[in-house]
């Protein structure tokens, strides 16, 4: 069976694995996902991820989740663009989450960005998700 969304099922993925206090969560592996993973990872979010190659031509990703002082270091984790709805946005409308506490993860010309990135570079495009 096919998935529609697999960055979604990645975001669920590590949601549920925080709010069973996880230590490592696994997910098929694609370049998109692991765009994102090295955003999460330069930000501090989570502690990193290692993909390990799988018999018959597949391959997943190992994500090692993060914790301060017994707490998710990631509150909420939110997919904005969905394959029903996608969200694009300039770079002078970039959403700011938490007034600057969270990041946005932008997908652009220049690659997978957070929205401080992608200002830095002046480019928009498609806000896949958001965190704090």
């Amino acid at each position: 069976m096919s998935m529609t969304d697999p960055i979604g099922d990645m975001l669920t993925r590590i949601r549920n694995g925080l709010q069973a206090r996880k230590n490592v969560v696994k997910t098929p592996a694609s370049k998109t996902r692991e765009r994102i993973l090295d955003v999460l990872t330069r930000e501090g979010y989570i502690r990193g991820y290692s993909r390990t190659d799988l018999d018959n031509n597949k391959a997943e990703i190992v994500i090692e989740l993060k914790y301060f002082e017994g707490e998710p270091v990631i509150r909420t984790i939110n997919r904005v663009s969905k394959p029903g709805r996608r969200v694009y946005s300039s770079v002078g409308d970039l959403p700011r989450v938490h007034n600057g506490l969270g990041i946005s993860i932008v997908s652009t010309p220049k690659g997978v960005l957070s929205d401080a990135e992608a200002r830095e570079h002046n480019v928009g495009g498609e806000v896949l998700c958001t965190v704090f």
